[in-house]
């Protein structure tokens, strides 16, 4: 699966998911898009899953007309997250393209 991390989403998580293909907003140039052109640029450019900590996004979205996934994570605090990412990285398994999670991270 195509992820892209959303610049708030801390970048070493990316080295537990190694079955899918992840790149970063920050990289591709879209770290300063707003939430809908991010979607809309990250649709155009074939991922299928966003991963973010904003809790707002799924909020000033549409959906309905979507086909990428997004998962929420409820931080983006890597001491936390780290420990965690097994649980994570089986969330994003379980993902599909236009579907909606949250995880909350202890």
């Amino acid at each position: 699966m195509r992820v892209l991390f959303d610049h708030n989403t801390p970048a070493p998580l990316r080295s537990s998911l190694k079955s899918h293909h992840v790149e970063t907003a920050y990289a591709r140039g879209w770290s300063k898009l707003l939430n809908g052109d991010l979607l809309a640029a990250a649709e155009a450019g074939g991922f299928e899953l966003l991963i973010t900590s904003d809790r707002g996004f799924q909020y000033q979205q549409n959906w309905a007309r979507r086909k990428i996934g997004l998962l929420i994570l409820s931080t983006n605090d890597w001491t936390r997250i780290r420990s965690v990412r097994d649980q994570i990285a089986n969330a994003v398994d379980a993902m599909e393209a236009g579907q909606f999670a949250e995880f909350e991270v202890p």
